[in-house]
């Protein structure tokens, strides 16, 4: 016969172990979504920007198009437009957003300060878009949101040579992506596995990508180990890695969590541009995160279940 304690030591291990890898899965998320930034800004330095999102979309499709079509379920042809759709609305748009600021100058901390302001810009379209009113609660959230935001960005461009205007790139990109999402919840067709959205949206992407890159000059990889080394961490960390914990952690823990979660990118982002690419930090930016994260915290908490 065993020890009395024995069946109590078991759960309590079997506690902490879940407790470790929740925060492990946690920590791999904020790491693989901030990689996102950090990837694009070193690849700048080395190619046009549209040449950087058409690799990455473009490798991130035909990786995913075997098992797409492969493991099934069957695609519909009504589902698979539907992914082209927000594919070249949400995934094409918001990547050019915040990327297009980064080639401009942008810091890119701040950048991804603005575009973790996405659950701000749901709950301000759910009401234009799915007839949901805002609580005073939500709109107090979305103020402070916007406000950490000016507090951060206005310290930003009085301290580098980022003109103004260059922020409402990811603005633009992370209001796509927000209507995109609005959309697809309303919209009646069937769900799809994420391997076979996801790499519908990156082939969409792909071909919108191919023409501004055409435009820029060539479509053509630069054959360089800078950029397919970039090009590979795009993909494998900030695509796959990042939305594959981001749904993995959708399924363990609440909306509301994993958007507190998320916000930690932003930080991590600053430290890491700050670590490679010595872009500065300030107080301002330290004060403009907090007071964002305090909306941010209120728009989620505010959501009702299910949103």
């Amino acid at each position: 016969m065993g020890a009395p304690g024995a069946p109590q030591a078991s759960t309590q291990r079997a506690r902490w172990l879940a407790l470790a890898a929740g925060a492990g899965l946690e920590v791999a998320m904020v790491l693989s979504w901030s990689a996102g930034f950090v990837g694009v800004r070193f690849a700048t330095d080395y190619a046009p920007i549209f040449l950087i999102l058409l690799w990455r979309s473009l490798v991130s499709g035909l990786l995913l198009l075997p098992l797409a079509l492969l493991a099934g379920p069957r695609m519909r042809g009504k589902d698979v437009l539907q992914q082209v759709a927000f594919g070249a609305l949400a995934m094409a748009g918001y990547l050019a957003g915040y990327s297009l600021a980064i080639a401009h100058g942008a810091p890119t901390g701040i950048v991804a300060l603005i575009t973790d302001m996405l659950p701000l810009a749901v709950a301000l379209l759910s009401w234009p878009v799915l007839g949901q009113a805002l609580s005073a609660r939500q709109w107090l959230g979305t103020g402070l949101g916007v406000a950490g935001v000016l507090i951060a960005s206005a310290w930003s461009t009085g301290h580098t040579d980022t003109s103004a205007w260059v922020y409402l790139w990811p603005v633009l990109g992370t209001t796509l992506l927000a209507l995109a999402s609005l959309l697809q919840k309303r919209s009646a067709s069937g769900a799809m596995p994420v391997y076979q959205s996801l790499c519908i949206q990156c082939l969409s992407a792909a071909v919108i990508f191919a023409g501004f890159a055409w435009h820029e000059g060539s479509v053509l990889p630069v054959l360089k180990r800078e950029f397919i080394g970039g090009i590979l961490w795009l993909v494998f960390i900030a695509t796959f890695g990042a939305w594959g914990l981001y749904y993995l952690a959708l399924q363990k823990f609440s909306p509301a969590r994993v958007t507190a979660i998320l916000y930690l990118s932003p930080p991590v982002t600053m430290v890491w541009a700050w670590t490679l690419f010595q872009e500065p930090l300030s107080w301002a930016m330290a004060l403009g995160l907090a007071v964002s994260l305090l909306g941010v915290l209120l728009v989620a908490r505010a959501q009702k279940p299910g949103h």
